[in-house]
């Protein structure tokens, strides 16, 4: 490139940056902390390309971070001597922004209308929080490996477009020049700077410079001098001992880690010895990400080796079904060239990873098991966040499935949430074998699912499972504490001990007086059901729809249905409550077969189902209304 070129915006980027700009932030110092952040990321970049081709750091090994005032032309710069930009890598970087998220984060700020600054770094796009103080932004950059004269300056005012030139630029690294807007000109002053850095980037491994002021007795002023000096601990603070970092420092490292803006609900730091030395800072979020159910999306963990940063993504040290966690783990033993094949085939690693899981395991065992309100509390907003996530590890991680069964929680008969299966069979009702559950779309579709009518009358109490996830959990949860797990909606209801002779007796005498009836329903339905028979399940209802034990439930068919997959089609058994009036009122009824088809029809309505033929079904409705 040898002249200067004007650039558009991406068209999200226009948006991000009108409401950056017209909107009233709560903390605006959030922008010194994204761009320190990104400083601090550019240098890990080149420290780890450098592992290869040592050249890279050229005649300046040292990585650092500086702060540079100008009060007169009011800039203030963050400098870092990192990976640097190339012209093409500028254009992409600073013009665009990856799709993933871009219209969440547009839809919760422009939603919000609080203009909360922290919601930028959520998103990947911390660059443009410059805009908070800045009317125009300068960045001056050249990559690791480059020449001088192949240096590369970008401007932009922040409105819809930005220009780009080559420059000469003898250092490597970026520098971003923010041209502060008036009535900004507190962060010209060094004890703000100071403040700032120490408040939100005081765990930075690298040194973060402040020219140095001393007092000037004749001019009765601090007076900047050419003396630079550290103004953050610069040593990582996952090294550090736990004795030596507080609360309010962790959970700053944590908004800077995970660009939350909200303190993290538990966390965990700890060193590992023995046959793996490793340390692990990991942190339990208090919200979900907004792509918390995109599977692919790659697990919150740094990975560092002797503090030197390695990877952002590392999803080999912690399961699928914990990645909502965020932290760093820094390993003592894997090589620094450590490649991704080699953190899937290495021992050391599936140590790590082990050792990690039980650590986020424990955490969320000692809130859940706390006899503290406050940490029960903490539990019950992770569940709501983040149970549905957990129930996959039922069936990924069969090595620590028995801790986590004691981890889930459902709503049930008895409660609307936070039922543990161990608070269910500390009440299973004496002589009762079986946790029962029922699954369904909706907690209201469960509740009022006509299959609990006989469990309610005998106080029995009915787990009520309603995620997606549910159906696919209980492939592999099959019992607790020696307890199985027996859905109300399958196979034909046995109580066991919890039905007196008496009931089975009055049930047997029904199903034999009503036989001639149910032959005629078998026969009118024979394309339909399965079968049909009379049930001990209801009370209120004349039928209900149930499949047999081993069969697909039918709310399962409808999620693979509903996801686009085959279902294997399977006739559902029809059960009718012989004891109900309309029921005993099919006896001898002249439009018997409207009549069954109708009360097939409404049993399928009420377990969830959907009719293949609704217009079929309101015409006969129609046709019995007015016979009646």
């Amino acid at each position: 490139m040898s002249t200067k070129h004007t650039h558009a915006f991406q068209a999200e980027v226009k948006q991000i940056l009108h409401l950056v700009t017209h909107s009233l932030y709560s903390n605006k110092e959030i922008f010194l902390r994204e761009l320190v952040s990104n400083a601090s990321d550019a240098c890990d970049k080149l420290r780890f390309e450098a592992l290869d081709k040592n050249e890279l750091f050229e005649d300046a090994p040292n990585l650092e971070i500086r702060l540079l005032v100008d009060k007169e032309k009011r800039t203030l710069t963050i400098r870092d001597n990192g990976i640097g930009m190339s012209a093409d890598e500028a254009v992409a970087h600073l013009g665009t922004i990856a799709k993933s998220g871009t219209r969440d984060f547009l839809a919760n700020l422009d939603e919000s209308k609080k203009g909360d600054a922290n919601l930028i770094g959520q998103f990947g796009v911390g660059f443009y929080s410059g805009y908070i103080v800045a009317d125009r932004i300068t960045v001056e950059s050249r990559r690791a490996g480059l020449s001088a004269g192949q240096g590369v300056r970008w401007i932009s005012e922040g409105t819809g477009e930005f220009e780009v030139e080559p420059i000469d630029k003898a250092e490597r690294g970026t520098d971003v020049i923010l041209h502060l807007r008036e009535g900004e000109d507190e962060f010209l002053q060094p004890w703000k700077l100071r403040a700032i850095v120490g408040k939100y980037s005081d765990h930075i491994s690298l040194p973060i410079l402040l020219r140095k002021e001393v007092w000037d007795a004749e001019k009765s002023a601090y007076v900047t001098t050419d003396e630079w000096e550290t103004i953050n601990k610069a040593s990582a603070l996952w090294a550090r001992p736990k004795s030596e970092v507080t609360q309010e420092q962790y959970e700053e490292f944590y908004k800077t880690l995970s660009h939350d803006s909200q303190a993290p609900l538990a966390y965990t730091h700890n060193r590992v010895e023995g046959r793996s030395e490793y340390t692990q800072l990991l942190y339990i979020p208090v919200k979900a990400p907004f792509d918390l159910w995109n599977r692919d999306k790659k697990p919150g963990v740094k990975l560092y080796v002797k503090r030197v940063f390695i990877m952002d993504d590392a999803q080999e040290l912690m399961p699928a079904y914990l990645r909502f966690v965020r932290g760093v783990i820094d390993s003592a033993d894997l090589p620094l060239n450590v490649s991704r094949e080699l953190l899937q085939e290495s021992r050391d690693v599936r140590a790590i990873r082990e050792g990690s899981t039980k650590k986020v395991l424990s955490m969320l065992e000692a809130l859940a098991d706390s006899d503290d309100q406050a940490d029960k509390d903490k539990y019950a907003a992770f569940w709501k966040e983040f149970g549905a996530v957990l129930k996959e590890g039922m069936g990924e991680d069969f090595q620590n499935q028995e801790r986590l069964a004691k981890l889930l929680r459902f709503a049930s008969t008895h409660a609307s949430e936070n039922v543990s299966l161990t608070d269910y069979v500390g009440r299973m009702k004496e002589g009762q074998e079986h946790i029962y559950y029922i699954t369904a779309d909706s907690l209201a579709a469960a509740q009022s699912s006509p299959q609990l009518e006989i469990f309610r009358k005998k106080g029995i109490e009915v787990l009520l499972m309603t995620d997606r996830v549910d159906e696919w959990m209980l492939s592999h949860l099959h019992e607790f504490e020696g307890k199985p797990l027996q859905s109300v909606a399958k196979g034909a209801v046995d109580l066991g001990k919890l039905q007196d002779e008496a009931e089975k007796k009055a049930a047997e005498e029904a199903a034999e007086a009503f036989k001639p009836v149910l032959e005629k329903l078998k026969d009118a339905l024979k394309d339909r059901a399965k079968d049909v028979r009379v049930t001990t399940r209801l009370v209120d209802s004349p039928a209900c729809i149930v499949v047999e034990e081993g069969d697909m439930s039918a709310h399962l068919a409808r999620l693979l249905k509903q996801a686009g997959q085959a279902a294997p089609e399977a006739k559902p058994t029809l059960e009718v409550n012989a004891e109900h009036a309309l029921v005993k009122a099919l006896d001898g009824h002249p439009k018997f077969d409207e009549l069954a088809q109708v009360l097939f029809d409404q049993a399928l309505l009420a377990e969830g189902g959907q009719l293949e033929d609704p217009a079929a079904y309101v015409k006969r409705v129609n046709a019995l209304l007015l016979s009646a």
